[in-house]
Order: structure tokens, then sequence, then C-alpha cells
């Protein structure tokens, strides 16, 4: 955080775009100031192009007078029902709003809007942190208006709500995800208050759409240490309400004296491990969703111990439910996060044995374009606090990731396909879907991923002649 005088922080708003605001709302006779997240973001020198204004009037007035003032390249965008407008110009996109009050029935989240002065507006806002505002009048431009000691909440680093946060809460409660959004983003403290709120409220997340859950999730997902914001989560009892399947990690079960570790902690380590070296949301969670199947895997074993068998396959099977559930998207997302999740067992499996160049090859193949996501996963899956076997495991995953290159280098197959297809395969043999494709396909495949045959079509039309009359099949006579 930095610290800005009166005359710097007015020196933060001379450029041309406030400047014809400044103009504007003394022209229309209009308070108008600069609020929320612009605001908090200079003092805490993080980039931001997107500017919030408050009018104390008609904020849509105000957009459209401005939009004739900035001529060409000004985009105006009108939302007559919300009260709002948006101007966008030069890669800057402003919303105005004309100041309100709000009060809301318990069952919905949309607020009964009143016009208001500055002060309603402020008194309306989340948190403290983003209350803050900067008039851009001429006679007061860049005064600071900060009734809630924002400012001070900044250089603590706390997350506080201006006023009751039951109230606040209450109200809306999506503002508990983005308490432990904003939280986690700028690895800030949530005040004591302030978070035995979301205790006592989190049941009233009930009212708010799944969509509207996962884009706050997300944000969290995204963070750079996205741990933090599931562990208050977690804290708070919203995660067991919002995503429960990942609750049933937590825990420790000892038998004989033998434990296994807690999976939740260690799932939030992977995730960690992850987004220091990708920002990739989808590999993320795939991170998150790796072992989410261990729960119901989970066996003691005599002589051996706790077992997780297929724990990678019942967990690929979960994360179509779970996306369902959450009303995530079902496409090649989904389908991404499922392989890597079905998949992040068997680098580990090939490491740990001789590393052959047919598993390396079938590897290559399952996961085609993800093998470097997929890599990454595995290595941020070693979290073992053995400092010696953590070396080893990502020594031998090393090997992998060399034998990989080699192999592309060696074959120069693009991951390994056949050139001749199902569908071709069928026309030759006058099939229609049925296990002889599938047996055809599968022992082509396996020729080519086992290096027997050259990477040309009259090599794979052969073997398929070969194979097929070893079944009986007898190609079509055209």
């Amino acid at each position: 955080m930095i610290y800005l005088t009166p005359e710097e922080l007015k020196e933060k708003f001379t450029g041309k775009i406030f400047q014809l605001i400044k103009q504007t709302a003394d022209d229309l006779q209009l308070e108008c100031y600069v609020v929320g997240g612009y605001v908090r973001d200079l003092f805490l020198e993080r980039p931001s192009t997107d500017i919030d204004v408050v009018v104390v009037g008609s904020g849509i007035s105000m957009a459209e007078a401005l939009g004739k003032r900035l001529g060409k390249g000004a985009y105006v965008s009108v939302f007559r029902n919300f009260g709002t407008a948006q101007v966008k110009y030069k890669g800057q996109e402003i919303e105005f709003v004309g100041a309100r009050k709000e009060s809301y029935t318990h069952d919905s989240r949309k607020p009964i809007v009143e016009d208001g002065t500055l002060e309603d507006d402020q008194n309306r806002r989340d948190f403290t942190i983003n209350a803050m505002a900067v008039c851009l009048n001429a006679d007061r431009f860049g005064e600071l208006v900060d009734p809630f000691d924002g400012l001070e909440d900044l250089k603590e680093r706390t997350i506080r709500t201006p006023l009751d946060p039951d109230v606040t809460f209450s109200d809306d409660p999506l503002r508990m995800m983005r308490c432990v959004r904003f939280a986690t983003q700028l690895n800030f403290y949530i005040e004591d208050e302030t978070f035995d709120s979301l205790t006592r409220n989190r049941e009233r997340i009930s009212i708010i759409s799944k969509e509207r859950i996962n884009d706050e999730l997300n944000k969290i997902i995204l963070s750079p240490v996205p741990s933090k914001g599931f562990v208050e989560l977690d804290r708070c009892g919203l995660l067991e309400l919002i995503f429960p399947e990942l609750v049933k990690l937590q825990g420790v079960e000892t038998r004989n004296g033998r434990g296994h570790k807690d999976n939740f902690y260690h799932t939030l380590q992977v995730l960690d491990n992850v987004s220091k070296e990708s920002d990739n949301l989808w590999l993320r969670w795939a991170a998150l969703l790796h072992d989410i199947a261990k729960p119901a895997t989970k066996r003691w074993e005599p002589g051996i111990g706790w077992t997780f068998h297929n724990h990678n396959f019942i967990g690929e099977k979960m994360v179509p439910q779970i996306f369902k559930r959450m009303k995530m998207p079902l496409n090649e997302k989904m389908k991404y996060v499922q392989k890597l999740v079905g998949l992040h067992m068997r680098p580990q499996v090939i490491a740990d044995d001789v590393v052959t160049d047919s598993a390396v090859r079938r590897l290559m193949f399952e996961a085609g374009e993800d093998i470097n996501d997929l890599m990454l996963l595995c290595e941020a899956d070693i979290t073992s606090k053995n400092l010696e076997k953590k070396k080893r495991f990502l020594h031998n995953f090393q090997i992998v990731r060399q034998k990989m290159e080699e192999l592309k280098e060696k074959d120069h197959r693009r991951n390994f396909q056949p050139i001749v297809d199902g569908n071709e395969i069928m026309q030759m043999f006058g099939l229609t879907p049925s296990p002889a494709v599938g047996i055809l396909k599968d022992a082509l495949k396996n020729a080519i991923l086992d290096d027997n045959l050259p990477d040309n079509r009259e090599a794979e039309i052969d073997f398929l002649l070969k194979k097929a009359t070893s079944m009986g099949l007898a190609p079509v006579v055209k």
C-alpha cells in the first residue's frame, strides 16, 4: 500500500477522461464521485481500468452527456431497468449509476432501490475498502470521502463491512463469498465480527444462484494462494454448503498406528503448487478435484495399510456430477478436467517402474495436447515432507519428461494417432458400429504405440487386413 497526500491523490485523476467527467458534471450541476475498486486499487498500486462513478442524480444523463462530449470513439450503453449506463472509450470502461439507497426482502438479493445521497450509496457498499469515494467536481476535485475508515483498513489489511455485518450479509448473501474472495485476492484478514457474521448467516447462501457462487469461487481459485480462500470458507461453514465433496476429504483415520494424510489439506497444497506454475483455471480445477474420490475409495487392507484404489477413475466419473450441480460448463472444459483427474496417477505409475517407450507413448496418446498440463499436475501432487522422497519422485518425473522428448524426436508422430480411423475401418470391411470395429481400432492403436508399424497409411491398412483375416473378416470388394 502507498500513502497519497491530497495533492498526490488529485494527481491520479488528471487524465483526460477524468477532466471531461469533471466538466460534464459541473455543466449538469451534478455531484460526481469515483467509488469502489478503482479508488481502493490506487492505494494498493493494483492496475485497474474499470471506473465506477456515482452521480447524485441521474447517472444515465451523465453518461449520455459524457458520450457526446467525448465524440467519435465513445460508446454509450444504457440499462434503464437498472438505472445505470456504461461509457467505453479507448480501452477504458466507466460505469455510471445514480446514488441510491437500498432495502431488501428476506427471500431475495434483489434490492428495492430509491434515489439517495452519497452517504446512502456508501452505506450500501459491501466493505469499507470498497466504500471510499473521490470527488470529481471542480470545487472539491480529488477530495477523498472515507466515512468508514476504509483507508485505515487498507493499512491494516482488513476486510470489514461498513454497517452491521449481519445486515450486510443477510441483505445480499453473495457478499459472504465476496468477503472471502477479497481476503484471498488481497491476502487480507477478515475482521473478527465480520467473520463471526459469516458463520451466523451462512445458510442464507441458499438464495444465491449456483452461477453467481461459482463466479466468486473461480475468482478465489485464480487468486495467488487459493488455499487461503478454501480454508476461510471451511472455517465459517460455507464450504460444506457449496462444495460438500471437498469437505469430505478432511480428517485422518488411524488404525494399528498407521494413518493416512489429510486429503483436504493435501489437495489445497496441490492447488497452491499448480497455481505457482499456471494461471489456467481448469488446470487449477483439476488440482482441486484430483483426489475427490478418495473418501469413497478408502479401504484398510491388513499388511498394506490405507488404500484408495481406483480413486482417479471414480473421481473422473464424479467430475460431471459436480460440474452439473454447480452449474459449471459441461463442454470441453469439463472434459479436460475429467481427463486430468482420470490420468493423474499414470505418470507416477510409469515413473515407479522401468520407463518404457510403450508406456510413455500410451500416456502421450491418452493425454494428447494436455500432456504438459498433466505433468504439471503430477509434479504438484508431490507434497511429501520427506525431502529425499520428494526429490526422488520429481527426478523420476523428469525422466518421464525426457523420454517424451526423445520419442517425439524419434517417432515424428503427432500424438501417435492412427491414420486410418473407425469410419474407414467400417467401410473396408462392410461393418456397422460393433465390437469388431473396436477390436480392430485397439489392435491398430496398440501396434502404433508399441512401435511395431511404420508411420504410413499402407502399413496400417496391411496390418488391419491381416488382423481382420484372423478374425474371420474379409474386405469389401470394390
